[in-house]
């Protein structure tokens, strides 16, 4: 097994080991996907004894964050998981199911949850830049203060969601459904809206410097006078 082959199976065990011991510290899943990983190959002579940490409760994040960096978690159940403060850098959620889940304040810079679903799910203060998130249903998801610069949104259900003060700086949302949308003093700047469903939506404060808006519909929507092309 070669090291980024090692690598990309620790990832995933960690995935695993997350939807099987969500409760437990992240250390004990970063240690048991590690001893297991080691292992591979090699007919196990007892159990990992790495794994009898899965039982301990899990520390306040600010000590233990979870660590999901790189794991495969395509079409994964996390319904309402708590992923709080969650690293998951670069991790594939396409697919997921994160219907209603706390991913506040995460790391999800870089991660595909193109064709997930978060409805309802917190990304209050999360990181989603770079993010891959085309064709994802997000409909009534809470993104307040969200980082989501250069993010796809292409085709994105964001219908009634709360992207207040976020940060929408190049991002991709063409098609996208923003009908009723909160987008209070978001930076909308440079950002591409061709085609998109922006009616009902209340932009007030929202910075449209740049935007694309090309072929939006925009009926009814609360909107300042924007510098776009």
């Amino acid at each position: 097994m070669t090291d980024d082959e090692r690598a990309e199976h620790e990832a995933r065990l960690r995935g695993v080991l997350y939807l099987s011991c969500p409760d437990a510290p992240a250390g004990a899943l970063e240690a048991t996907a590690e001893a297991i990983t080691r292992s591979a190959g090699r007919v196990p002579a007892a159990a990992v004894p790495e794994a009898a940490d899965l039982a301990r409760p899990r520390q306040p994040y600010s000590a233990d964050p979870l660590n999901l960096c790189g794991a495969d978690l395509r079409g994964a159940a996390l319904m309402g998981a708590d992923l709080r403060h969650a690293d998951a850098y670069g991790a594939d959620l396409s697919g997921a199911d994160l219907t209603g889940a706390d991913l506040s304040h995460a790391n999800l810079t870089g991660v595909d949850l193109s064709h997930a679903h978060l409805t309802g799910a917190n990304l209050t203060d999360a990181n989603l830049s770079n993010a891959q998130l085309s064709h994802a249903n997000m409909n009534g998801a809470v993104l307040r203060d969200a980082a989501l610069t250069d993010t796809d949104l292409r085709s994105a259900l964001l219908c009634g969601v709360d992207l207040t003060g976020a940060d929408l700086m190049y991002a991709d949302m063409t098609d996208a459904h923003l009908r009723g949308a909160v987008l209070t003093a978001a930076d909308l700047s440079e950002a591409v809206l061709t085609g998109a469903d922006v009616s009902e939506a209340v932009l007030m404060g929202a910075d449209l410097s740049g935007a694309v808006l090309t072929g939006s519909a925009l009926e009814d929507a609360t909107i300042p006078c924007p510098d776009h092309r």
